[in-house]
């Protein structure tokens, strides 16, 4: 049920940095016989391709926003970029990654409907201070073909979803972990601290030999020294990281001191802002993190709720309009007397939830998809909602208490919960991608 928060603020940010590229390679691709433009394969993937030209037009899009995050920055900080070869390798395989990814979506029955895109592309178009209908204009004026982008969002939520489904709800916390948790939480000074952090990852196969793991070390160790010698960070983690946020300069953005990744934590809460560390082995490889800024944190009071709910999604048997229905009819049959926490235990696709007969935690604001945060927000307490839609599915909510305080025993356990799922999920994020990486059939063709 919790969902990646930074989705609509990246697809905002895309919205402003992208360039008009989608046609520039047009006329440099073969003309056949008939006088029609042929494509080439990039890379064959599984039962999928990667067309030549979707490389290209990516490629293009990586270097104009690298070139204008560039021309931003102060003189001093500027840097000269890598070689495009190095840039190209980086963007294929994130091209590659994302059709193994979408390809097990489709295996799963994971789609996004139009409703669906139309609400996230909403949430875009209000944070930049537009409707809807006025974002084609707007993604013009920056030479941002609509369809396509459309298209790629799409594409973004799908693997979302994907990511949600095999990896965060599939992360398991300890008892002794949540205990553990809790009394750090009372004596970590860092707890009350934001950390922003990048990080370089040289990964290995799932089964990797001696002498994968001396290639990768003596990778790490040339990277660590690279780093020592005063070239830029960002630079060299878009050149040589193998990590999803190779092309983002290795940004893993702000964490809470409890939230970053217990790879780093002991690390990062000693350092200062600007040092980066010695490489780091982990289960999937050998990193090297940097601290880039440090914050104070301050605690607020909050209204939270205390809610329930059910979760169905369309899949190959049920389409949305028949899992809406079928929502109705659980409501009624709710309604009519069956118990709530029996039927989200046997109905319910939400796996956490349902367990705990669709008890979520206490939630405050921020913690859902907001067009399922808006709903219950003005749900009467131990009413039942009307089904809602979110981009996870359909859902039915029963709101069972409401307060307002600050941070409580409870509210600290749920808090060290989710606190445990995100640092697990950054190694485990990686690790489920090594994975599909080493799984898939890859012929790179370029």
């Amino acid at each position: 049920m919790k969902t990646h928060r930074h989705l609509a603020a990246s697809l905002c940010a895309a919205a402003l940095t992208l360039l008009p590229t989608f046609s520039a390679h047009a006329q440099d691709r073969e003309l056949g016989a008939g006088g029609l433009l042929l494509d080439g394969v990039a890379a064959v993937v599984d039962e999928g391709i990667v067309l030549k030209s979707e490389l290209e037009d990516s490629l293009a899009r990586v270097l104009q926003n690298l070139e204008k995050a560039q021309a931003e920055a102060p003189p001093e900080e500027r840097r000269s970029l890598p070689p495009v070869s190095l840039i190209e390798q980086q963007v294929l395989d994130q091209l590659v990654l994302r059709e193994i990814q979408l390809q097990r979506a489709g295996r799963a029955g994971i789609t996004v409907s139009d409703d669906m895109l139309n609400e996230a592309l909403s949430r875009v178009a209000q944070n930049l201070g537009y409707t809807l209908e006025e974002l084609p204009a707007v993604l013009a004026a920056q030479g941002v073909d609509y369809a396509m982008y459309r298209e790629d969002s799409r594409r973004d939520l799908i693997v979302e979803q994907l990511e949600q489904r095999d990896v965060v709800q599939r992360i398991a916390i300890t008892p002794r972990e949540l205990d553990q948790c809790l009394v750090d939480s009372e004596s970590t000074a860092s707890d009350g601290f934001d950390y922003n952090i990048s990080h370089i990852l040289i990964g290995v196969p799932a089964n990797a030999s001696q002498q994968d793991l001396e290639n990768a070390r003596q990778r790490i160790d040339d990277i660590h020294a690279r780093l020592v010698a005063g070239e830029d960070f960002a630079q060299v983690a878009i050149a040589a990281s193998q990590a999803q946020t190779a092309l983002e300069g290795g940004s893993l953005g702000w964490r809470k001191g409890a939230q970053l990744p217990t790879l780093f934590a002991d690390t990062v809460i000693s350092m200062k802002a600007g040092e980066f560390s010695a490489p780091i082995p982990s289960s999937g490889g050998f990193q090297i993190v940097k601290l880039n800024e440090m914050r104070g944190a301050e605690r607020a009071m909050v209204d939270q709720l205390r809610v329930r709910h059910i979760l169905l999604r369309p899949d190959e048997i049920l389409d949305d309009a028949a899992v809406q229905q079928k929502m109705r009819d659980i409501r009624a049959q709710i309604v009519r007397g069956d118990d709530f926490a029996t039927v989200a235990q046997a109905v319910s696709v939400d796996a956490a939830s349902a367990a705990e007969g669709g008890n979520l935690e206490w939630l405050s604001p921020g913690d859902t998809v907001p067009e399922f945060e808006e709903a219950i927000a003005a749900l009467p307490i131990g009413e039942l909602s009307q089904p809602i839609k979110s981009r996870f599915g359909w859902h039915l909510a029963q709101v069972l208490e409401r307060r307002s305080h600050d941070t409580t025993d409870e509210t600290k356990r749920a808090q060290c919960a989710r606190q445990i799922r995100a640092a697990k999920a950054e190694e485990e994020r990686e690790l489920w991608v090594r994975r599909l990486r080493d799984q898939a059939f890859v012929d790179i063709r370029k």
